[in-house]
């Protein structure tokens, strides 16, 4: 039966890819893909919750085979629960984008991509699948908008994640050649094979999933992107990417060297560091939201850093509760991350503005959509009976579990990745703060705030059904957390039910407390009656102008005096003066993309340097060419009589 339902939605789904060039109405043709999506959502769900496998098993040949087990199910399940409001959305918003019906048609492909690599069971197919993965979101933003600054953005991303993904062919070929990816044992190859594909899966795997340093794809091509790819590439494809290095590690390497976990968590606390600074700093909206999905990666990556960690210090329990934690967190941060995204594309199309300094009022002028994006912050903020606090709370036990458990090196980077990860929350939820207020509350800061007025109804739907599956995994997280414990072979801990409860440090009625919480305001609203009269704002007698309200840098500065040794801030002051007085003071400041300049620009300037040499090479004569090739041959020729003796 599973096999069946994932073949006929992978039918439906290439369907209604192909259903936009045939002139059908485009509205008809994305429905069709969602429904391809939902079928094989249902096939994954049947095989996660019911422990069950279809299909083919994993070969180590190179004849197609695809197949589902829990895990791929899991995250058949991630992509569904996504891409499906994601589709409903883009009934609306798709044909507004530049040559939409193609556009609609890639992104359908884009899905299939996204479900092969999840399903593939061969390294061939996955290999097909991941590099169509990567190229289909490509060709789909070019062909949306092909303005130069967009082609710019493309290539960095094609670089970026194509030198990174050598990795994963490394990695994928190597456990094809040794017959790993068909069942042999990968710690009978010796500690070099594992070391080599640890290694190559962490990088190939870290640069599409967004780790850092090779992180720097995400900012630069969500801004341009249209908004229901964004939700997509954010919220499926580097989780995607995440199966990946999961199925590496935790399937085949398993047990995983105690080295490998403490490399993960520490690439994982950087990244999320780093990201919540970057996202800190950002004014652009989607800009902001793709720093946030690098650090919700690195919160992932601890998770799993830490499952390492644990399972090589024999504290099994804990290992498999920080794996469900890792993979809990990767579908709240799909489905959060997908309502911020969405929403940022709403409020785009209403303002026309994607500062979030020119924004402001929008939950009075936009309620769905301001109250969707705003139930969205309020997750990735981690605030309690969201599912964002879920996972992330599950994930603080594990780490602090690690510090304990482990030998003395992994326990100081245990500690150390707690304090980052304490840190990066608190951050998390100051910056979270900023975007709310700024862009939700407070007075429209241009005319497009003022004017806006909230999107159509199906724009209006796929936001609101997301930020309500925000609520229903924060209330009930033991129903996914159960099976995902399943996946590591572990029994659930008696107590847990539906809410969050751990042996040994108690647990968070979240069932009660929502109910609580619904008749409190129930109550409260029912006292207060009709709305109070507004009142003016008291500025300590200056009159209320848009130049003293709050901005991005307002709320950001203190924090940048107190890093400044990590994020240098670039400050410009200018003063003008006419007759001899002081007529006009502006002030500016920029936080440069340290990253960019210290790490992508030296390496961008060495590359091209050896390209100028390369190409000295091409001088067009024959004569040359023949020399060339015949100095290649004795070098060749000596190098093998060498080897030979």
């Amino acid at each position: 039966m599973i096999g069946l339902l994932a073949v006929l939605g992978v039918i439906v789904l290439a369907g209604g890819a192909l259903l936009p060039l045939a002139r059908v109405p485009l509205a008809v043709a994305i429905w069709v893909q969602g429904v391809g999506v939902g079928i094989v959502g249902i096939a994954g769900a049947i095989a996660f919750f019911g422990d069950r496998v279809a299909g083919s098993g994993f070969r180590a040949g190179v004849h197609p085979g695809f197949g589902i087990d829990p895990t791929s199910g899991f995250f058949l399940i991630v992509i569904a629960v996504t891409a499906v409001p994601v589709l409903v959305y883009s009934v609306g918003y798709i044909p507004g984008v530049g040559s939409a019906r193609i556009v609609a048609s890639l992104g359908g492909a884009f899905l299939l991509a996204l479900i092969g690599v999840v399903c593939a069971r061969d390294a061939l197919s996955f290999l097909a699948c991941w590099e169509l993965m990567t190229i289909l979101p490509a060709a789909c933003i070019l062909i949306a908008r092909p303005e130069l600054e967009v082609r710019r953005a493309i290539v960095e991303y094609l670089a970026i994640t194509h030198l990174g993904g050598t990795g994963v062919w490394i990695a994928v070929l190597v456990l094809a050649e040794r017959g790993v990816w068909g069942g042999a044992s990968l710690s009978a190859q010796g500690s070099g094979v594992v070391a080599l594909v640890g290694i190559a899966a962490l990088v190939g795997f870290g640069s599409k999933a967004g780790l850092v340093p090779l992180h720097m794809w995400l900012p630069r091509t969500h801004p341009v992107a249209p908004s229901p790819l964004s939700a997509l590439m954010s919220g499926v494809m580097v989780k995607v990417a995440l199966y990946g290095l999961i199925r590496i590690v935790f399937t085949w390497m398993d047990p995983a060297p105690t080295w490998l976990g403490i490399a993960v968590m520490v690439v994982g606390a950087v990244s999320a560091f780093g990201g919540i600074l970057g996202a800190l700093v950002q004014r652009e909206l989607k800009r902001l939201l793709a720093y946030s999905t690098i650090e919700n990666v690195g919160i992932v990556a601890m998770a799993l850093g830490a499952s390492i960690v644990l399972g090589a210090a024999g504290a099994h329990t804990w290992a498999a509760i920080a794996f469900a934690a890792a993979l809990l967190h990767v579908l709240n941060h799909a489905v959060i991350k997908a309502v911020l995204f969405l929403s940022a594309g709403s409020i785009e199309r209403a303002t026309g503005e994607h500062r979030v300094d020119r924004l402001g009022g929008l939950l009075g002028r936009m309620p769905w959509t301001g109250a969707a994006f705003g139930v969205g912050i309020l997750a990735i903020a981690g605030i309690p009976l969201l599912n964002g606090f879920a996972s992330e709370w599950l994930i603080l036990e594990s780490v602090i579990h690690a510090v304990g458990s482990s030998g003395h090196a992994a326990a100081a980077v245990s500690a150390l990745a707690l304090a980052v990860l304490a840190a990066t929350i608190g951050l998390a939820l100051l910056c979270f703060v900023k975007l709310g207020g700024l862009a939700l509350l407070g007075r429209p800061r241009s005319d497009g705030a003022r004017n806006a007025a909230d999107v159509g109804r199906t724009m209006r739907a796929g936001v609101v059904a997301l930020a309500g599956g925000c609520l229903v995994l924060g209330t009930f997280p033991g129903l996914v957390l159960a099976p995902l414990l399943r996946l590591r072979s572990a029994p659930m801990p008696s107590g847990m039910g539906v809410g969050l409860w751990l042996p040994g440090t108690g647990g968070l009625p979240t069932l009660g407390l929502l109910i609580v919480i619904g008749l409190a305001t129930t109550v409260l609203l029912g006292v207060r009656g009709r709305r109070s009269e507004p009142a003016p704002v008291w500025n300590c007698g200056q009159a209320d102008e848009p130049a003293l309200a709050w901005t991005s840098a307002g709320f950001s500065s203190s924090l940048l005096l107190s890093v400044r040794g990590v994020l240098p801030t670039e400050r410009v002051l200018t003063r003008d003066a006419g007759g001899g007085v002081l007529t006009d003071v502006r002030y500016a400041q920029h936080v440069p993309n340290h990253f960019e300049a210290q790490l992508y620009q030296p390496l961008q300037r060495m590359a091209l340097r050896l390209a100028h040499l390369a190409r000295r090479l091409q001088s067009g004569s024959l004569q040359a060419y023949v020399a060339y090739f015949v100095a290649v041959l004795i070098v060749l020729l000596i190098f093998a009589r060498l080897v030979g003796s």
